[in-house]
């Protein structure tokens, strides 16, 4: 099963959270991101599992309590709290069920006692602070934007930017999961090799260049059995959520002289 769009993505649905329906906000119902948090009165690594909406976060745990999760082995989370990893193994199927539920949970028609109970539980996101929510084993970055191939291309070799095996080589490249982050959290000017002088040798100092890029994360839940592909029609399957990635480098910085002497 894929996941599929549902009664749960209807426009038109509102949500006794106020906050909620706010044309502004970027967390609506249609829209519950997971997350893990911690309060600012909580100890240094206690963190639970939430989902945001409007302006509050909800907490899983409550909200499971509260709600018909029928297909919710509440042990997994009770042995896994503050992380999505165990989570994120349970298929499309059951995160289906579970996000129609917490819908039905904060929709404008939900029963009045579940309501009252909810409402004992919403937390203002200003109150929280986010922390990681999975344990990344492994990340891997992908070169698939052939605007972005050709103009970094044309930086090299402006007569010739876009080689012609881009179009039907993917390009994927292990990147260094320690250092993924939570938004918010404060970015370290790297230090590396810089010969912007020709002339001198390389000095290792803090880059004078430090480029971004907006990207599209994936998830992977379910993964595979080693050397056992993952058909193309199946991989949606295996993806739990996406996101959005600031990807950070420093570039390397190549005198003019070289570029020259390498064409």
């Amino acid at each position: 099963m894929t996941y599929e769009i549902n009664e749960t993505h209807d426009p038109n649905l509102k949500s006794w959270v106020e906050s909620a329906n706010d044309p502004e906000t970027d967390f609506p119902i249609q829209n519950l991101p997971f997350c893990a948090y911690s309060r600012h009165t909580w100890s240094e690594g206690e963190k639970r599992l939430g989902v945001a909406i409007g302006d509050f976060i909800v907490d899983l745990e409550d909200a499971f309590h509260i709600g018909d999760f029928p297909l919710i082995n509440w042990n997994l989370f009770e042995d896994h709290r503050g992380s999505l990893n165990h989570y994120a193994l349970l298929g499309a199927e059951v995160i289906s069920e579970i996000r129609m539920e917490l819908v039905r949970l904060l929709s404008e028609g939900v029963e009045n006692e579940k309501r009252g109970k909810i409402e004992k539980f919403l937390i203002p996101r200003s109150d929280v602070r986010f922390q990681k929510h999975s344990k990344i084993r492994d990340y891997t970055d992908f070169y698939c934007s052939i605007y972005h191939a050709t103009n970094v291309g044309s930086m090299f070799r402006p007569d010739n930017p876009l080689l012609p095996n881009y179009k039907y080589v993917p390009i994927g490249y292990h990147g260094r999961a320690s250092s993924i982050v939570v938004s918010g959290t404060e970015i370290k000017r790297p230090k590396g090799q810089n010969r912007s002088d020709a002339e001198k040798p390389p000095v290792f100092i803090a880059c004078k260049n430090l480029d971004y890029e907006m990207e599209v994360g994936f998830f992977v839940g379910q993964g595979n059995e080693l050397g056992k592909s993952i058909p193309l029609a199946e991989a949606e399957e295996h993806i739990f959520g996406v996101c959005l990635v600031n990807d950070w480098s420093a570039p390397a910085v190549v005198p003019p002289a070289l570029m020259a002497r390498a064409r």
